[in-house]
């Protein structure tokens, strides 16, 4: 039990290594917030074109419906891995010069974007049939009604869903270490490699604990 207690929760280590590893986390906040950002509206694109039903945008919903298949089947972390180093050695035109921060937002509104594109698709879909029947009736166009009638409730209506996306989007960030981003958990992982002591992690995982239980309460 000793053992354990200092290789997990030793005092010294933990002082040592947590103000690197708080400065690595911001850069997780950092993610967090840039990426939501990206989500919120690449979800509602993806939603928006899932939700089309005239035969002109057929063939883009089937496109759609195949890419929110496609990444909430594959592992984020696989994404991140493929998107971080793929795309610089595939010298993939303009975005073979971005920054790994950015290929990490990337990645990550790449997966995201999947699941809130449902989330807001099942909004949508919540609003009763009649909404969209009166506004066509009082001279709103198609746009106009989703604009206007459909998506104001629709999105008060999946909240609690989206921040509970966003939760687990904010610990995914840690993933990002993979990648060669010094974020919190490379700084904790380059500590404990150095003195042999996983205190430095107990100080990540506390981070994480400071910000993802009180967005639990929230939603």
């Amino acid at each position: 039990m000793e053992q354990f207690l200092e290789t997990f929760f030793s005092w010294e280590h933990f002082k040592q290594s947590f103000p690197s590893v708080v400065e690595g986390f911001k850069t997780n906040l950092s993610l967090m917030f840039v990426a939501e950002a990206c989500v919120l509206v690449w979800g509602l694109v993806l939603a928006l074109l899932r939700s089309g039903r005239s035969r002109a945008t057929t063939p883009l919903r089937w496109l759609t419906v195949g890419y929110i298949d496609l990444f909430r089947a594959i592992p984020g972390l696989l994404v991140i891995y493929m998107v971080g180093f793929g795309i610089p050695i595939a010298q993939v035109p303009w975005l073979s010069n971005w920054s790994l921060y950015q290929l990490a937002v990337l990645a990550l509104t790449l997966v995201y974007g999947a699941y809130v594109a449902e989330v807001y698709r099942a909004g949508i879909e919540s609003i009763h049939w009649s909404q969209t029947a009166a506004a066509r009736s009082l001279g709103l166009s198609q746009g106009k009604t989703m604009r206007f009638v459909v998506l104001p409730q629709a999105v008060r209506r999946v909240v609690p869903p989206l921040l509970n996306d966003f939760i687990g989007l904010q610990k995914d960030t840690a993933f990002i270490g993979i990648i060669g981003v010094l974020d919190g958990f490379r700084r904790a992982q380059i500590y404990a490699g150095t003195e042999f002591n996983l205190s430095s992690f107990t100080g990540l995982a506390l981070c994480f604990v400071v910000i993802t239980i009180p967005m639990t309460r929230i939603t």
